[in-house]
């Protein structure tokens, strides 16, 4: 397969392994894009680091890391000054356009190469980590003057286990999955492994959800879970019925999440 410029959006989970799949059949990308929202979890940037080290070994060339460039530090900080929820507690996707997409989009359209391409009429193909098991995601992605779309994964009818495969394959570990530390669309146990594995982080999420309901600006939802506050599970949920009390409520899975189930 050729491509006239091969760009690939790496989003730090489990479906980074298609990276590996391009390995294994002999093509190369050109630029490999993380968006980093500077509220990943740890693990997530741990295996950045692991795969960016691979990239560099294998491909000759490591992950480019990018950041927006805002007014806000991060998407946390955002939430923070103008107390307010990160937009998915909302049923909106605009956290992860603006802090994910926006900057590989940014930092493609100020690349001279894309430029000279697009110049000349040729069209970028972009990949994205989409697996077989996701079966809308990118549906709404259409090619056009700039981009061609491609899901690898997809076409190679790799799901979540084959891409947990490709790692061992390779001697890596499996990434855990990917999404920022607040996301209003992490499950309940998701909610709770937090608390346990990382209650620094936790307590940084709970802030959010405080300073949004101490400045008066909830008027549609609670909290984090929407209708209930991360705050209130974690205190409450002691028991599978005490659990049951609250309702997964965010149904949506943001952008930002590189492979959906486990």
């Amino acid at each position: 397969m050729r491509f006239d410029f091969l760009a690939c959006a790496v989003g730090g989970g489990r479906n980074m392994a298609y990276l590996l799949g391009l390995y294994e059949q002999g093509i190369r990308p050109d630029l490999m894009t993380f968006a980093d929202t500077k509220g990943e979890k740890p693990g997530t940037y741990s295996a950045i680091e692991r795969m960016s080290n691979w990239c560099q070994d294998h491909f000759g060339l490591p992950i480019t890391v990018l950041t927006k460039n805002s007014m806000y530090d991060s998407l946390e900080d955002q939430s923070l000054r103008t107390k307010t929820l990160p937009s998915a507690a909302y049923g909106w996707r605009s956290c992860s356009d603006k802090w994910k997409i926006q900057p590989q989009d940014k930092h493609m359209n100020n690349l001279p190469t894309a430029q000279a391409l697009w110049r000349n009429g040729k069209k970028i193909t972009k990949a994205l980590g989409y697996d077989a098991g996701e079966t809308r995601r990118g549906e709404s992605l259409k090619e056009n003057d700039k981009y061609r779309f491609w899901f690898p994964l997809k076409e190679w009818g790799w799901y979540l286990e084959d891409c947990k495969a490709a790692f061992v394959r390779h001697g890596l570990p499996i990434p855990p999955k990917s999404a920022c530390f607040y996301c209003p669309s992490s499950t309940k146990v998701e909610v709770i492994q937090l608390s346990q594995e990382h209650p620094d982080l936790f307590a940084r999420a709970v802030a959010i959800e405080r300073t949004a309901r101490e400045a008066g600006t909830l008027q549609t939802v609670k909290g984090l879970g929407r209708h209930w506050t991360w705050e209130e599970l974690v205190k409450n949920a002691a028991t599978p019925d005490q659990l049951s009390m609250f309702p997964e409520s965010v149904q949506m899975n943001c952008t930002c999440f590189d492979s959906e189930e486990d």
